[in-house]
């Protein structure tokens, strides 16, 4: 149900790395364009998870994904230090946001809809 949230993500295929985390390859669509992104995502339940960014616009990336329960919402919040090696360093924290709100507004919805479902 994730996956198929995300229209923006194509071709994802995940393998285990570790007790914890897998490693997701995929292209997604980025300033119209596909572009191909790995990442090493290690789950921290109940807290959250680890991305780590292998390739792709923001390869050499990490970010904490914390995860705090509020009534019936989630808080999510991210800390993280953004790097890349095709976007000029002025310009990565605005990429980085740009780049979490789109995943975010994906996400939202396939989230409500499986709470939903429950």
């Amino acid at each position: 149900t994730h996956v198929e949230a995300h229209k923006m993500i194509r071709n994802r295929v995940s393998q285990p790395a570790g007790e914890n985390a897998i490693i997701a390859t995929m292209e997604r669509q980025w300033n119209g364009e596909w572009v191909k992104v790995v990442s090493r995502m290690t789950r921290l339940p109940p807290l959250g998870l680890v991305q780590e960014f292998l390739e792709g616009p923001f390869a050499g990336s990490k970010a904490v994904l914390v995860y705090a329960p509020q009534g019936k919402k989630t808080r999510v919040d991210v800390y993280g230090e953004f790097t890349s090696p095709t976007i000029p360093e002025k310009d990565v924290e605005k990429a980085a946001l740009k780049w979490l709100a789109q995943s975010f507004d994906e996400d939202a919805p396939a989230i409500k809809d499986f709470a939903a479902k429950k």
